[in-house]
């Protein structure tokens, strides 16, 4: 079964706030994540917010390239699979594409609505997922929750 694509643009919340919250609802559900970066930079980033964005809290994780890529439950990458995720999160610029859909329960997109090349990479992206077949849903945030506005067919 290929892989539904989930389009979150980012408007009221930042990704500091809404990857958390994702990552959390992904581990509750038994599943394992791939957080695929566009860049290292991003993901240095990320890797601290993952161990601080809660006092009382972190999220379990690692850092591609280590020993035990296999067994983390949320892996930080620039591309790949490497412990074999069902939830493949796409941020700071790492793109969707349809030849991820096999390896993949979802795949999630968020994206900064105020950054133009970021709308318009989305843009590109729900196109090519949408012509290869593939779901794609938006979602956006209204009244503080998330709202599914588009659905491809």
């Amino acid at each position: 079964m290929a892989a539904e694509f989930l389009f979150y643009h980012l408007t009221d919340t930042p990704l500091e706030r809404t990857l958390p919250d994702l990552l959390e609802r992904s581990l509750a559900r038994g599943w394992k994540v791939c957080v695929r970066g566009g860049h290292a930079d991003g993901l240095s980033r990320i890797d601290g917010l993952l161990w601080s964005y809660r006092d009382d809290s972190f999220l379990p994780h690692g850092a591609t390239g280590g020993p035990h890529d296999s067994d983390q439950p949320i892996l930080l990458c620039t591309s790949g699979n490497g412990n074999q995720a069902d939830v493949l999160m796409l941020v700071d610029g790492a793109r969707a594409d349809p030849s991820d859909a096999e390896g993949f329960q979802r795949i999630c997109l968020l994206f900064n609505g105020y950054e133009d090349q970021a709308l318009s990479d989305a843009r590109v992206d729900w196109k090519s997922v949408s012509d290869a077949g593939l779901t794609a849903v938006y979602w956006a945030r209204e009244d503080g929750r998330w709202i599914e506005k588009a659905r491809s067919a």
